[in-house]
């Protein structure tokens, strides 16, 4: 009764599209989530498909597939996940330079347009005009965060999928050979388990003994009620402020810091974006703190006035508006878009985790690793992993 092809830990996007995926494989597959209602990193996003953002072969493939699964994923999921395509607009600061910003951003699988103030004022009328000096506009997708999860999970469980809602304890194993997952209820058996706990894959991997290059950061952002005001755009900063960052904690000479977690400030960058579901009901704001104990508090009102005041200069409108503040942890990888493989040490063992714009990468990367799991044909690359490797494309 106990016993599974695949046991999937971690309940949030990566999770449930992967075992969905798995599952249309005809795999026998346990998803184990922590948490017995949805709060995880995928639910308190902005839901924002950027495909977009491929910089390399593999990731121009990607971006491509995903966009062309999100405009048929309604039907093949019947399920309303909120699907559309607006516009992205990066806002400039009057202090950066714009012929640099475009000459940065044409690395990028679709090249931004530039739009001067008046331009940028009519695609989002809720921009105060005093503090930007133009924006950069990009083709965006977006679907509800938490519609998708739940449209993923119920046709998972239409396939055959079992979902529990238990905490992981450990990932059993025997002779480097994976056994099965004991939780705080059961132990389920499985020679083969996958990672895909997002910020909380890194404390598994450490119990095992690897050291994968996944990281996390503590985002915080304020969820609104429902509001008549109407944002007709997603709306985020120009600045790569937050993967410089990334990158800086990651660097080798860094890395120790990650070894012996603490409540120390490593790193703090605030965007001021903000994103409307269709019911009315906004994100907004992020602010991304790389601290690496995991459990470390955050102080919520200070973070929130943060947010409302940096909201407030872009968004004037939107600062006030009623809402409820949330912090989670966001995973990330180093020097990668994700951690997609086997894991060498440990037979049986995957990981699938680490995203950085995970609603672009995670539905065309499932698809192929579920693939790549049942017929063992690589169309993608993925290389087995090893300890303190990154995924590396061939």
């Amino acid at each position: 009764m106990n016993n599974y092809d695949v046991i999937v830990i971690g309940g949030g996007l990566t999770g449930s599209v992967l075992s969905y995926e798995l599952a249309k494989n005809n795999f026998k597959v346990l998803l184990l989530d922590k948490d017995s209602f949805l709060n995880n990193a995928t639910t308190y996003s902005y839901g924002g498909i950027s495909y977009w953002c491929g910089t390399d072969k593999l990731t121009n493939q990607l971006c491509e597939e995903a966009i062309n699964i999100y405009r048929n994923l309604g039907e093949e999921l019947s399920e309303d996940i909120e699907f559309r395509e607006l516009d992205l607009l990066f806002t400039i600061n009057p202090s950066q330079n714009i012929n640099q910003l475009l000459l940065d951003y044409q690395k990028f699988y679709i090249k931004p347009q530039f739009l001067n103030i008046d331009e940028s004022i009519s695609l989002e009328p809720l921009f105060n005009p005093d503090v930007i000096a133009g924006c950069l506009r990009f083709p965006q997708g977006h679907v509800n965060p938490l519609k998708m999860i739940l449209a993923y999970q119920k046709n998972f469980i239409k396939l055959g999928g079992k979902i529990k809602k238990e905490l992981v304890i450990s990932v059993e194993t025997n002779n480097h050979k994976i056994k099965g997952v004991k939780t705080n209820n059961y132990t389920y058996s499985s020679e083969q388990v996958i990672i895909c706990a997002g910020a909380f894959s890194r404390q598994l991997l450490v119990k095992l003994g690897l050291n994968l290059p996944i990281y996390f950061s503590h985002a915080q952002l304020i969820k609104t009620l429902p509001s008549k005001i109407k944002l007709r755009t997603l709306v985020m900063p120009c600045t790569s402020k937050r993967l410089d960052t990334e990158k800086k904690v990651t660097d080798k000479k860094n890395l120790s810091m990650w070894q012996n977690p603490n409540d120390e400030l490593q790193s703090d960058v605030e965007e001021a974006g903000a994103i409307q579901f269709l019911d009315g009901s906004f994100c907004l704001g992020q602010i991304s703190q790389i601290i690496t104990n995991i459990d470390t508090p955050i102080d919520a009102k200070a973070s929130e006035r943060r947010i409302r005041k940096a909201i407030a200069k872009v968004l004037p409108s939107l600062s006030v508006l009623q809402g409820t503040w949330h912090t989670c942890q966001v995973a990330f990888s180093q020097g990668m878009p994700f951690q997609g493989g086997k894991i060498k040490q440990i037979e049986g063992l995957s990981i699938f985790s680490g995203f950085t714009s995970p609603f672009v990468f995670v539905p065309p990367l499932a698809r192929h690793f579920a693939h790549y799991l049942a017929k063992n044909q690589d169309s993608i690359g993925f290389q087995v992993l090893g300890n303190d490797l990154p995924f590396v494309i061939k």
